[in-house]
């Protein structure tokens, strides 16, 4: 009589997803959000994608002509049918950094979030617009 060693799958798909475990695991250790920046007369903004990172979880912060945004992601998703049962996670630190431009108002830097998306409003420095005027040439 010959022993099965044959096991059944749900004893295996444990090992057969760690590689991939571990994989996405070192992904999210670097995970760097997309991000938009547009400019206005007045300001400029930046929207950074954050889906899932809750408020709290965003920290902005400021050092010399750096704004530097990091935080935490933490998701999941779990997905059950007749056979199997399948969850997948993705979490780990996060940081973007943007070089403000040498015409912010360093003070008046705001930020919101709604809907997955922080928006950065970085004004510009109101200047006394330069005035245009026409030298004549004198003749000598």
């Amino acid at each position: 009589m010959v022993e099965s060693s044959a096991q059944p799958l749900s004893s295996l798909w444990p090992h057969i997803a760690d590689p991939m475990r571990r994989f996405g695991a070192k992904v999210a250790d670097y995970f760097s959000p997309a991000s938009d920046a547009a400019a206005t007369d007045d300001a400029y903004i930046v929207e950074v994608e954050l889906p899932g990172v809750k408020e709290e979880d965003i920290n902005i912060e400021q050092h010399g002509n750096m704004l530097i945004v990091k935080g935490d992601k933490h998701s999941s998703r779990e997905e059950e049918s007749k056979n199997y049962y399948f969850s997948e996670r993705t979490y780990g630190a996060f940081q973007r950094t943007f070089r403000l431009p040498a015409d912010v108002e360093e003070g008046g830097i705001k930020a919101s979030a709604k809907d997955g998306v922080l928006t950065l409003y970085l004004p510009k420095r109101k200047e006394a617009k330069a005035t245009k005027r026409t030298i004549q040439i004198q003749k000598t």
